[in-house]
């Protein structure tokens, strides 16, 4: 039976923020400067790795590159937050480091959407970096 206590998080009869274990492999890898392709294809499930490829391919003019690697590292953080027991809906706080690479991948993801006139999926991010976490957008420049 729920006691209508705040979360951790704040939200009001919600379920508990989700917070992703991360891949420190991968992690490590990138902040020690292995290619992100290297790491992704090491460590396929670590959305860390497809955030650096598609905010790279973005921010390089590739927006449909782009976009495929965003929509990995999105599938793959979905698989993830669904193993630690995320419903669809709910807190997936910025604050939490090993979020950080699958929202990451939400945003590149509405930036490329956006780009190619893909307006519904735009929204669609947004809505899920704002459901997510309040600052997220602003954290990743979409606010």
């Amino acid at each position: 039976m729920h006691n209508g206590a705040v979360t951790s998080f704040g939200d009001l009869l919600g379920p508990q923020p989700t917070l992703l274990t991360g891949d420190d492999d991968a992690e490590s890898d990138l902040l020690n400067g292995t290619d992100a392709k290297t790491v992704a294809a090491a460590h396929p499930t670590a959305s860390i790795a497809w955030a650096y490829l598609a905010e790279a391919a973005f921010d390089s003019g590739e927006v449909i590159t782009a976009y495929a690697y965003a929509r990995t590292g999105y599938h793959r953080g979905l698989d993830q937050l669904r193993r630690h027991g995320w419903k669809g809906f709910g807190a997936v706080p910025w604050s939490h480091e090993p979020n950080r690479g699958f929202l990451r991948c939400v945003a590149v993801l509405a930036r490329a959407a956006q780009s190619i006139g893909e307006n519904d999926e735009y929204h669609r991010c947004l809505d899920l970096l704002n459901d997510s976490d309040e600052t997220a957008a602003a954290e990743l420049g979409l606010a």
